[in-house]
């Protein structure tokens, strides 16, 4: 590992050294980074994680044993990862406790998991177990949510240098279907410099796609229709419906989008960063519009401006809207809304029949307004 030197046009070596000799520990630092930064380990996997939710650390949950797991995660479809993190070696006995921590965690049912989670959430600063899940997994309840579902449960496990026996292993439980990898962190300096090298070296990153691949025909060969869960399927469905009906409205936005298992479908509206949204959820459906650039200041100011006229936009669409600023985040909302019980279809029709006018309505008072807006607005903010 180099360091680049640009005003000598050099480059400089970065010496490698171990956790122990700079002084950190397994515990009290490796763990504790890794727990606060898990995008540290979805960078590092060759397939590109989408995300880790840690959900608690030192897990000693176990019954009838005093064994502590390092790290405990959910990932993006709801399933378990336990995280065994090591030092400067990665020791002998590893594998067999992180698979003993695997075979106890499959039991764990979802309200036993929002409960280790809140537990978590309480003793690291509060927040709500349950509206965190639905938020990493994209679903808008929690009776919607699937935790834990089989016996998928996923092992990591993190050191300087693994020993032959448990790379082997590794190994070993991937021919067999089981999603074990080895991440190997490694520690730099250069002067009082420190600095971390994390790769993922099981799978390599030239064999994750082919073995991710191989899985997958295995498992449309035991289950043709796959493991698509029904959420996804329903949702699938109704989009199709949906987008038909939008087309033959006319609305040319909608020409060329595809159905979705996500609970929402998005449209431009000649905006960067803004949009207006159709939602499709359990027991409503909405239209949404969404201010989200990447800039919060430029959401926030778009969105005061529409909500100091709000009665005006109200009449317009004729329904009383949700006016969500939501300082705590860089997204803003504006929201029409109506209830139904959207998992009957038979009462798709009225649901699309719906979305298709308030869409209209929504378009036809919001979509010029944030256009102009937008035309006159400093970067970062205000006119």
């Amino acid at each position: 590992m180099f360091q680049i030197d640009r005003s000598a046009n050099r480059l400089r070596k970065l010496e490698r050294t171990s956790f122990s000799e700079v002084g950190f520990r397994e515990r009290e630092h490796l763990q504790e980074w890794l727990a606060t930064m898990p995008d540290a380990l979805c960078e590092a996997m060759s397939e590109g994680e989408d995300g880790l939710l840690i959900i608690q650390k030192e897990f000693d949950g176990f019954d009838g044993t005093r064994e502590r797991l390092d790290l405990l995660a959910l990932d993006k479809s709801g399933q378990l990862v336990v995280i065994e993190n090591k030092l400067d070696d990665s020791g002998r006995d590893v594998v067999w406790q992180a698979l003993k921590y695997a075979a106890y965690c499959s039991s764990l049912k979802k309200a036993e998991i929002v409960g280790i989670f809140q537990q978590y959430l309480d003793r690291h600063g509060a927040g709500d177990a349950a509206s965190t899940i639905c938020e990493f997994l994209g679903e808008d309840t929690l009776d919607q949510v699937v935790l834990n579902d089989g016996t998928n449960q996923r092992i990591i496990f993190i050191a300087a240098n693994f020993r032959r026996e448990v790379t082997a292993t590794v190994l070993w439980l991937r021919e067999h279907q089981i999603d074990a990898r080895c991440i190997k962190v490694m520690p730099y300096k250069f002067e009082e410099e420190l600095f971390i090298d994390i790769q993922q070296v099981i799978p390599t990153p030239e064999a994750a796609d082919y073995m991710i691949r191989m899985a997958e025909k295995d498992s449309e060969e035991k289950n043709a229709k796959g493991a698509q869960r029904w959420s996804h399927q329903m949702r699938m469905e109704f989009w199709e419906q949906a987008l038909q009906a939008l087309r033959g409205a006319g609305l040319e936005r909608w020409q060329n989008i595809s159905p979705s298992r996500d609970h929402w479908l998005s449209s431009g509206i000649g905006v960067s960063g803004c949009g207006l949204n159709l939602t499709f959820l359990r027991h409503e459906i909405r239209v949404e519009l969404v201010f989200a650039r990447s800039n919060r200041e430029e959401n926030k100011w778009l969105f005061d401006q529409l909500a100091a006229k709000n009665e005006q936009y109200e009449q317009a669409v004729g329904e009383e809207l949700e006016w969500r600023r939501v300082d705590d985040k860089k997204v803003s909302v504006v929201v029409c809304k109506t209830p139904f019980q959207g998992y009957s279809k038979e009462n798709w029709p009225e649901m699309i029949a719906w979305l298709v006018k308030h869409y209209q309505m929504m378009d036809k008072a919001f979509s010029e307004p944030v256009r102009t807006l937008a035309s006159r607005m400093k970067p970062g903010g205000g006119n």
